[in-house]
């Protein structure tokens, strides 16, 4: 098969891709600006693939998180055990590392899972990265999910967050109709989100 490549280089600008990839599809995408948190209905696809580009937070030291619903989004509170350890580098080259963050995982936990933590918020920092939700509507098994991603620390750390990874289940076996991503605090400024449903 000949390569190809994207006319529209920017992954929140894809709008088609010129190659065979299956049954993956491009089922919705949200642009943040100002917005308190931006959420998803999930459907039937055996897997979701979430792609978040360049998301900026409002406030200064905040963290990027995610929650599922089981009631149409009337309530965020599926409980979740997940790990995540990060690599981290300063821009000046120092204080490299690799660690398991005891502080960010869930252990049978409702609260919002995060994705990074002490985000800085200078006008050039944010994270991006993906998300992956397997067989969210099943009404039989947990639904499991990793997440890595990059994003500035709030002392101009780049950490690759959850690389940070994390990885957990939803430990329910109600289907999951929602998912909702937010900051901890304050608004999400700018950024996309594109969800894409694969069978």
């Amino acid at each position: 098969m000949p390569l190809t490549k994207l006319n529209n280089k920017a992954v929140a600008n894809v709008t088609s891709i010129p190659v065979a990839l299956g049954d993956m599809v491009l089922v919705s995408s949200a642009t943040a600006s100002s917005s308190a948190s931006i959420e998803f209905s999930l459907g039937n696809y055996k897997e979701y693939k979430f792609f978040f580009v360049n998301m900026h937070p409002q406030n200064y030291q905040v963290s990027f998180q995610f929650n599922f619903s089981t009631d149409s989004g009337s309530n965020y509170n599926v409980t979740k055990t997940t790990s995540a350890f990060r690599a981290r580098h300063t821009e000046a080259g120092a204080s490299g590392g690799i660690s398991y963050e005891t502080g960010e995982d869930l252990a049978q936990s409702t609260s919002f899972q995060n994705l990074t933590f002490n985000m800085d918020s200078e006008s050039d920092s944010n994270i991006s990265g993906q998300l992956q939700l397997f067989n969210p509507s099943s009404d039989t098994f947990v639904k499991h999910f990793m997440a890595t991603n990059n994003s500035t620390y709030d002392d101009a750390y780049s950490q690759f967050t959850l690389n940070f990874f994390h990885a957990g289940y939803a430990n329910t076996t109600s289907a999951l109709t929602n998912i909702k991503f937010q900051m901890s605090s304050g608004n999400i400024d700018a950024g996309k989100i594109l969800m894409f449903g694969i069978n």
